[in-house]
Formats: structure tokens, sequence, C-alpha cells
């Protein structure tokens, strides 16, 4: 139970660290973190396949760099790229071993022997995936609040429960 309660805390202190910027777009969001941490982050989009993992967090000397897939929907995607942006916030180094499904995804040319060599950390343990889901959900809750971009349309989900359950006044 203590260990929930100061694990909840570092979230939310971590969350509440992280500058937000209004009106909430991922791609200032993500030069806001760099700028916190004083670290590139370059978001690269890739079309995700079967087997291979939503997102991934790659660390290079010079940047840090936030795979995440085009072939979801937006809020999908905004959940993976936040959920990697934790891995960053929380420190989380991982195990030294990469995914295989992941080495075919990036490099699907290459050994994935090399890949390993090259790449050299993704796998993080079940507590740091834990951490960073917890911080993603409440960095999401900080985010939602935010106004959003004047052409931003709201995401597929929402529009389809708008026209399943209507849209409800809050006078009513």
């Amino acid at each position: 139970m203590r260990q929930d309660k100061q694990l909840w805390r570092r979230c939310r202190e971590l969350a509440d660290s992280v500058p937000m910027p209004a009106p909430f777009r991922p791609d200032t969001f993500a030069q806001a973190v760099a700028a916190h941490r004083g670290r590139r982050i370059e978001l690269m989009p890739v079309p995700a396949t079967m087997g291979a993992p939503c997102g991934l967090l790659m660390t290079t000397d010079h940047a840090d760099y936030i795979l995440y897939p085009v072939n979801t929907t937006e809020l999908h995607q905004q959940h993976i790229f936040m959920h990697e942006v934790a891995h960053l916030l929380c420190g989380h180094t991982g195990t030294g071993e990469i995914d295989a499904a992941a080495t075919r995804v990036l490099m699907p040319n290459l050994s994935p022997e090399l890949v390993r060599r090259v790449l050299g950390r993704t796998v993080y343990t079940e507590t740091e995936e834990h951490e960073a889901e917890l911080l993603a959900s409440l960095i999401a809750q900080r985010a939602a609040r935010l106004p959003r971009p004047p052409s931003a349309e709201p995401p597929d989900e929402v529009v389809q429960l708008s026209r399943l359950f209507g849209v409800r006044r809050r006078d009513d």
C-alpha cells in the first residue's frame, strides 16, 4: 500500500512539473518536454504491424526518438506518445534488450542482432510500465483540461459517441 502511494505521489509531481502548452498538441508538448529536459525529442510516425510494440522509445547520445503508429486513432496515438514521454520523464533505462518484433518494424533489412547492438534499450520492467502508464494518464488528464487547437477535430471515438448518445447540455 505504501509503495502505491509513493508511486502516485511521484507521478503526480512529475505530471505537475511538466510544462503544458495551450492549446495542447503532441508536437508542441514534445518540444516543451525537450526544453524542460534539455534534450531533443524527435517524433517518428511509423506503420503499426501485428506483433510489434505499439510505441517505442529510442535514446541516443544526441536525442530521444519516439516512434508511434500512424494507422490507429488519434486518441490511441496520443496515449502511446504520452506513455513513451512518461518513460523519459521517469528516467527509465530499460533492461538492455530489444524485442525481435520491434527490430523487424524499425529496420526490416538488418539482422535483429545488429539492431539490438545499435539500439540497446527498449524493454522495461513491469513496475516501469505501470509507472509510465500512470504518468501518461495523469498527463492526459492535464492535457484534456487545456484548450485544443481551433482546427483540431474531436477524436473519432468522441464523434461516434456523440452520434450514438446525442449531445447533452450541462443544464439539462
